[in-house]
């Protein structure tokens, strides 16, 4: 594997998220030969899955009281917060089956940790884990024919601080097994009291990659070009721009949703009202289109389980939302009430 290397920032001061989840995208575009990694770190940031409402995910006033930088990714899954305690971790790959692409990555991150001495395993759809506390949580997502997969590492962490950044539901940590983001997570410090952070990031590197490809002056031009997405109020807020939120799901194995469901009301009594419009959040792990493989085809159906299964009966929602099923996203939309109430 390459490991792709930056020169050091201009003041020493290290670069805010978007720079890097540019890189990313850069080598995917145009290093199409080859598997690239790399190590990053942030000031404090709270970084949320593509699909999350920010509104509901974080606690926005603390974030901006600390000086907390917020931002959205391209990939799914959940809510993470980084600083420069901890380590983020950029895998570039040739696209491949999903799940033996992303399986493939966390076993090279747990068995990186083990030679250290670590008692480090996969579990669920995402986590790496010493003994039963998460040390690494991971997400990615398609580019250009290529797999971009990225997590953090928590080399070492204030359970304080992030419990008080990010808020989620009681439902996913019960999901986990657990009663807080405290008890959730350990650290590599806390292990290997030891090694430092640099010690740490230069023995992942040395172990995980065989050659380097330097980010050249042309390079960095293009990354920040890129980067400016990132930055923009439509990326980060969206569509989830307001406090609106409706009542959370959850699939085992799947992931979280909140839905919002616009219907035009029936025409006459005894027939069915129409699906107008229907929105998701959550922190499950989108694999292509939302709108275009999932969303869109349900405009139009009959809010009815029927009517539902017709509308997604040449959709294949497990290829849209990793491990969904179509029985499974029917009953979600059903259990949900509709947000809105067309009177028109």
């Amino acid at each position: 594997m390459i490991y792709a290397s930056l020169p050091d920032s201009p003041g020493g001061i290290a670069r805010p998220l978007p720079f890097h989840l540019a890189m990313e995208e850069h080598l995917a575009r145009n290093y199409p030969d080859g598997e690239y990694f790399f190590i990053w770190q942030v000031e404090p940031t709270v970084i949320f899955g593509r699909c999350q409402n920010p509104f509901a995910e974080v606690n926005l006033d603390f974030c901006r009281r600390e000086g907390i930088q917020t931002y959205r990714r391209k990939s799914g899954g959940g809510c993470v917060y980084a600083d420069m305690n901890n380590i983020m971790f950029s895998h570039v790959t040739t696209s491949g089956e999903v799940t033996t692409t992303f399986s493939r990555y966390c076993r090279m991150v747990a068995d990186t940790l083990r030679l250290l001495g670590l008692d480090a395993a996969t579990t669920g759809r995402n986590d790496v884990v010493i003994g039963d506390r998460k040390v690494s949580g991971n997400a990615f997502y398609h580019l250009h024919g290529r797999s971009i997969v990225h997590g953090t590492m928590l080399y070492d962490a204030d359970p304080a601080r992030m419990s008080q950044a990010i808020t989620p539901s009681q439902a996913k940590l019960r999901a986990k097994g657990v009663s807080s983001v405290r008890s959730h997570v350990t650290t590599i410090r806390e292990h290997l009291p030891q090694l430092t952070i640099e010690e740490f990031k230069q023995f992942c590197r040395e172990h995980l990659c065989d050659s380097v490809q330097e980010m050249t002056p042309a390079d960095i031009r293009e990354i920040s070009r890129i980067s400016e997405e990132y930055f923009t109020d439509e990326w980060i807020w969206g569509r989830y721009g307001n406090r609106e939120t409706t009542d959370r799901h959850r699939i085992d194995g799947v992931g979280e949703f909140s839905v919002s469901t616009d219907l035009i009301p029936p025409p006459e009594p005894g027939m069915a009202a129409r699906i107008r419009k229907v929105n998701l959040q959550g922190d499950f792990f989108l694999l292509s289109d939302l709108d275009e493989g999932l969303l869109d085809r349900l405009k139009g159906a009959e809010f009815t389980r029927d009517g539902i299964m017709e509308a997604l009966s040449t959709a294949s929602p497990g290829e849209v939302i990793a491990g969904l099923k179509t029985a499974d996203f029917a009953e979600l939309l059903l259990g949900a009430a509709p947000a809105v109430m067309a009177t028109t």
